[in-house]
Parts: C-alpha cells; structure tokens; sequence
C-alpha cells in the first residue's frame, strides 16, 4: 500500500467532498485532506476568479500592497499562519527574530510618530502616549469580564464611557486641553472599532470580549505579499482540485440523491451552484464569511438551518474595515515616521455624533501608516470602519481622492500640499461574496454562538454523519477575526472528516480486507467531467 498521495486508493475508494470558498479556511482544509490517501475526490468551489479570500494582495504604484489581511497577529511559534510563512520563506529577517516573537503588545496598535490635529498643528506625543495608556488600560480591564456573574455594562463601549467620564473628575487642565484629551480619545475608540471589524464599540458585547486570545510577537507584514501563502497552499493541491467562478447558490443536505454517471448510488449532499450545475457529495465544508451567510441565510441551506445556528448567524457580530492607499510623488512626512495619527477636535467619544455620512464620513479615518517606499512612489495606507467605511465604498475615487486631499491640507496646515496621484481602496462591504470585513461577538451574542456555528450537520447525529461543516475565521472562538483562526478552523474540520474515515477503516466488512480507507458503498470513482 502507498503511504501517501491521491494514488494511493483505487478509484472508487473515499467519500467526495466539496469544499465552499477558496480562502485560507478552505484551503487549509483542502491541503489537509489531500495529504490523507482516503480523500482522492475533492473539490473546492470557488465563486470569484481567484483564490485567497479576504486575503488579497495586488501589485500597484510599483510594489505590492494588501487589499485584505495586512498583518500576520501574534507571530510566534503558536500562530499556525506565522509557522507556515516561515516555512514557505515569506517572512523578512526581523519577523522571524525570536526577540519579534517574544514581544508582548496586549493586542494594542502601536503609537503614532506624528500626530495631526484638524486645527491644523501637530499634538503633544506626550499628551498621545498619556491618552493611549489609559485609553489601553481599560481594554485592559474591559477584558477581566469574563467569568464575572454580572457585567457593569452590556458592551465594551459602554463600560469605556462610564470608566473614561470617571478618569476626568481628577482632569486638572484648562478645557481646551481637557478637549483635546477626549477628542484623542475619540481616535483611539476608532481605531479600536477597525480592531473589532465593528461600527461601534457600543456593539462589541463586553462579557466575552476577554475570550479573544492575543498570541505573543509583534505583528508583522509578508514583504512579497500576504497572498504569497494563498498561492503556496494552492500550488500544493492537484491541479484539478480547485474550481474558480463557481457560486454555491443552494446547499440540499439530509437528502437522497443521485447521478446519471453512478447509477444505484445515493448522496446526503447536493450542491446546486448559480450556473445550473449541480454535484452530489457525501461531505460538504462551508467556508464562506459569515457576511456572505447572513445576507443568504434563508435560501443558501435546504432544509433549512437549525434554528439555534440560525439564530447564532443573526446574532454574531459582521462589521467592515476598510483601506485607502494614496500615492504621492513626494512624501510631506519624515523619513522615519511610520504611522500618522489624524484627530478630530470636535470629537468626543462620550457625544453621539449623528451628522450627515457625505460631509463627515472621513473623520471615521483612524491615520494612515507609511507603506515601505515602492521607488518612484511614496504610499500612505489609511484605515476606516464602520458606516462611514460602507458610505465611502459608495463614492468615486475622484471623490475619495479630493476629500482626503482637504482633510491632508487641513490637518497639516499646508493649503497647497500636492494632491496625491492616485487612490486604491478595498470595497469589502460591496464585495458580494464577502459583505463585510470580519466577526465580532456582539452584544447579545457569545463565544458559545461561534461554537455553535463550528458544529456540523446534521446535529442530532441522524442520518448520514458529517454532512454539512463549518470553517472560517467567525466558527473560531478565541481566535475569530484573524488569519490563525480561519486557518486552523480549516484543518479542524478536515481532521474531522479524517477522525470520521480513520474510525470507520478501522472497522472493515466482514469477509473484506482492512484497507487504509472505508468504501463508500457503491461508489464508482471520482466526479464527473461537468466539472473540468
């Protein structure tokens, strides 16, 4: 018998599986089952042109630039997408230093080099660093909550407010710097809702919020791009695994179907794509954003969900974080600034500001952090979320570019700094696969509703085993939002399906030989030509 590879098992041997969506879930889980000589009969669906998912790396004004995942968080020997990196040699000197891997940020983003004011002049960075510290001190303790009978508020918003209007009592300064304290503040909440993917950390539930789990390194870039790791996982499969503009329209599961080119057999799965074509299987892994499922949660599945995943669906938190590259012929800032913080001195966090989207949505913009020079371009890379992220997904790039000129020209104080020479922005709420950026557990929902999407199909433990799984980074409840955890959400459910096929080899027919994989009954061989 051969030890590995898809030749090992005669044709006719091993369930089919499809799996759903092309990034790094679904390939994690597609690699893992191709190295296990049980599984000759797979396929993965992919509905755009390309594979990676929300990690997209374009090459653009003279080098490459991330479009989705920017940094790999945490990367040290626990993060499975740092170890896999490395491995592929995708990682600069610095990143694989062991004194990067034993960093300790909290989570937290690092300080500003400059910090701009929309008056026009440069903030205090002693007045910055004062704010961050106290500012990260209560994300700090907004994490404590976990195991707590009762929370001081419902969100993680809420519980800031009623820290930070307590902070102030003791506040000694006049109220102009009493202003630029909170409007800080307010920069800070911001960049905090682009961590949490969310419009607003009043909706970011405070209970579990100390469940994410923040890995040790200090987080760091792919210098040839993060789809680099994408496209090494691709390289890995056959050739034929991968099928590209394929939409799922329908998934049909706990049923009995068959196919023209097997007769007398039946499959549990059947799974109807957008172009008609329809492909019985014995195991389907679902690996679509949880954006994607909550905009089709009620024709994507048939029968329909359970009503406990449907309601965890509804209940987990979907938000978007956008980015805006502007190229500039020169750069305004110094050589050695990194990261560029814009603040709103008529913000607060403690006042709701409802103004209309069109004439405030860039004051969302948390800054803009410096790209590595591309030669002949100077790039800045600005980070919004929320819906002010979704509003400016509607604009033109001419309108995008002209705003952000404004706003660059006002907070530097120089009315005729050079307008930039070209924007790029990602549109993840737009992207009709996507619909958004990444998870969060909102208020009224808990980890226990990312475990119970993780569970699979069908759950009373009927039928068919192990029909429908679920991967992706929201199925992940420590790690939910992250590259890691859409990674290792993949190889849990491909181990699943492995536990599920090693268990039942273990037990042969009586009369048949032991074989490294069970047959599935009837079946005559692989999937049909409809697919190639």
């Amino acid at each position: 018998m051969q030890s590995s590879g898809r030749q090992a098992e005669a044709p006719g041997r091993g369930p089919r599986v499809l799996v759903v969506g092309g990034g790094i879930a679904g390939l994690g889980a597609a690699q893992r089952l191709c190295c296990h000589p049980a599984f000759p009969h797979l396929r993965v669906l992919e509905a755009t042109a390309r594979a990676g998912g929300r990690i997209r790396s374009e090459h653009s004004f003279g080098g490459v630039v991330e479009v989705g995942a920017h940094w790999i968080h945490g990367p040290s020997q626990g993060n499975p997408v740092f170890q896999l990196a490395a491995k592929y040699g995708l990682l600069g000197e610095k990143a694989l230093s062991e004194e990067n891997q034993l960093i300790e940020t909290g989570g937290h983003v690092g300080l500003p080099s400059v910090s701009y004011a929309s008056s026009g002049e440069s903030v205090s960075l002693e007045l910055v660093v004062e704010m961050a510290r106290l500012f990260y001190s209560l994300t700090d303790q907004a994490r404590e909550f976990l195991h707590a009978a009762e929370t001081p508020a419902p969100s993680v918003g809420e519980y800031l407010k009623k820290e930070i209007r307590q902070h102030m009592a003791s506040w000694t300064e006049e109220e102009e710097t009493k202003r630029l304290k909170l409007a800080i503040l307010n920069n800070l909440f911001n960049v905090e809702c682009c961590v949490s993917g969310t419009h607003s950390m009043d909706l970011v539930a405070l209970a579990p919020f100390g469940e994410y789990t923040v890995l040790p390194g200090l987080d760091c870039t792919l210098p040839g791009g993060y789809q680099g790791l994408t496209d090494r996982i691709m390289a890995s499969l056959p050739k034929d695994v991968m099928v590209f503009n394929k939409p799922v329209k329908t998934i049909h599961w706990n049923g009995s179907f068959e196919e023209a080119s097997a007769p007398g057999e039946t499959f549990p799965v059947l799974v109807e794509c957008e172009d008609g074509g329809c492909f019985p299987a014995h195991h389907v892994v679902v690996t679509v954003p949880l954006g994607f499922l909550k905009e089709r949660l009620d024709t994507f599945f048939e029968p329909p969900l359970p009503t406990e995943k449907a309601e965890a669906i509804r209940k987990i938190g979907f938000g978007t974080n956008n980015k805006i590259f502007l190229e500039f012929e020169e750069p305004f800032w110094q050589p050695d600034c990194q990261h560029i913080q814009v603040v709103w001195r008529d913000t607060s966090p403690l006042e709701d500001a409802a103004p209309k989207l069109q004439d405030t949505w860039f004051k969302k913009l948390i800054g803009f952090w410096v790209l590595p020079s591309f030669g002949a371009s100077w790039v800045l890379c600005g980070f919004i979320a929320g819906l002010e992220s979704e509003f400016m997904e509607t604009l033109s790039d001419e309108d995008v570019l002209l705003s952000l000129t404004q706003v660059l020209r006002r907070v530097t104080g120089n009315p005729r700094l050079p307008a930039p020479r070209s924007v790029l922005r990602s549109r993840w709420h737009s992207a009709p696969y996507t619909q958004g950026s990444y998870s969060y557990v909102a208020v009224g929902s808990s980890g226990d509703d990312l475990d119970l999407l993780a569970q699979p199909l069908p759950a009373d433990g009927r039928g068919a085993q192990l029909q429908v799984l679920f991967a992706g980074e929201a199925t992940h409840r420590t790690f939910y939002s992250t590259t890691h955890g859409a990674l290792l959400s993949g190889w849990r459910e491909a181990d699943r399906l492995i536990a599920l096929w090693d268990s039942q080899a273990q037990r042969p027919e009586p009369g048949s030989e032991l074989s490294s994989a069970p047959r599935v009954p009837g079946s005559r061989g692989g999937w049909p030509h409809a697919f190639l």
